[in-house]
């Protein structure tokens, strides 16, 4: 059924004191990781000195680095300008690796400075003003290899995935692994009758712009976009993460909420708002590095057959979100969210029936954004 967009609007500032809420809940996990790079800059810092200043002092050379490197681990982190984030994620990869260069110069710019006005009020060195607002040529150089290959490395990542990049890096799956898993199929409402309308060139469009808007909830509750199918997009969770603080559910909670939230530039720019069907089913399936010139992680089992069928009885129980029984015994419901048991169904191929639950991700409330029947 189509939300109401403005009863949307009026819960936005909920739906971002949640967020916030949880981010506060990832502090520790999040300061560790900025404990974790800041020593890893620092070392950074002392090893260029050792290299190229050998007369200077060493913790100076490691003090700036971690100056340099604060603001960019912070926008990295989603911390710092956002916005400009998600906008830089969405250019061409020319684009992107120009515009990240620029953009990491401003920022460990800023910080170079910052940095040079602290020793000097504090008295720890004696260089001039100058010299400490702006960054000499041969840390410039310095910084520019490092941002260089650091956004190269980061763009590749993206483009393959955060997950599959990883695995593939330490070669984790070329041995096939068992795994117990969640997957999650999105998948959109109407686009046969989009592109008779619009055309196959909008239509694509369209498709990548909502495939784009889903990418900071997924990775915001630690989820991996698997695979692209047609007008589907497939989320996957290893069972633990997926489990743990409803981060499953609380994922399709944010892809309809942010939705919702951008309602009118999605109807400026497309003509409407995204609607989406989508289910989540677990079980254990076979994960496996395949291909020789074009790798690809894939995984094999009924679990990903049955997610599959599952988002179908979507559209034939009128219902825009299904999950599995079995999945949401484990899981501890959101506050607000209202299920609903529908029984058990036969899906195709599955012996057994499945235990279908709807869920009701705002409660009846109408705030959710964009999810349809």
């Amino acid at each position: 059924m189509q939300r109401v967009a403005k009863e949307s609007v009026a819960q936005g500032k909920a739906r971002r004191a949640e967020r916030s809420r949880r981010a506060f809940a990832h502090g520790p996990l999040l300061l560790a990781r900025l404990m974790f790079f800041s020593a890893i800059f620092a070392l950074s810092g002392i090893l260029y000195v050792w290299m190229f200043l050998p007369d200077a002092t060493a913790w100076i050379g490691a003090v700036y680095a971690v100056f340099c490197a604060m603001p960019l681990l912070l926008f990295k982190q989603g911390l710092l300008l956002r916005a400009i984030d998600r906008k830089l994620h969405g250019l061409p990869t020319p684009a992107y690796l120009a515009a990240s260069l620029v953009l990491d110069f401003v920022l460990m710019g800023a910080g170079y400075a910052l940095c040079g006005i602290l020793l000097k009020t504090f008295d720890l060195i004696n260089d001039s003003w100058g010299e400490l607002m702006l960054m000499p040529v041969d840390i410039f150089l310095y910084a520019f290899v490092w941002s260089t290959a650091t956004n190269f490395v980061l763009r590749v990542r993206e483009l393959l995935g955060r997950h599959v990049f990883s695995s593939m890096l330490i070669s984790r799956y070329r041995r096939p692994l068992q795994e117990d898993r969640i997957f999650l199929f999105l998948d959109l409402v109407g686009s046969t009758t989009y592109a008779e309308a619009h055309g196959d060139l909008q239509t694509q469009k369209y498709l990548a712009a909502l495939f784009a808007s889903i990418s900071e909830p997924v990775r915001r509750n630690n989820g991996a976009i698997h695979d692209y199918i047609g007008d589907a997009a497939i989320i996957t969770w290893s069972r633990a993460k997926g489990v743990a603080n409803a981060s499953c559910i609380r994922c399709v909670q944010d892809i309809l909420a942010l939705l919702a939230e951008d309602a009118q530039k999605w109807r400026n720019r497309y003509g409407q708002v995204p609607q989406l069907r989508a289910a989540l089913h677990c079980g254990h399936v076979v994960t496996a590095e395949i291909g020789i010139d074009y790798h690809k992680i894939t995984y094999f089992g009924d679990t990903i057959n049955t997610t599959a069928r599952l988002e179908g009885l979507c559209k034939t129980l009128s219902r825009p979100l299904l999950i599995s029984r079995e999945l949401a015994a484990q899981i501890r419901l959101p506050q607000g969210v209202v299920s609903e048991d529908l029984g058990e169904h036969l899906v195709k191929g599955r012996g057994q029936p499945l235990g279908v639950i709807a869920l009701d991700l705002f409660g009846g409330t109408g705030s959710g954004g964009t999810a349809a029947a």
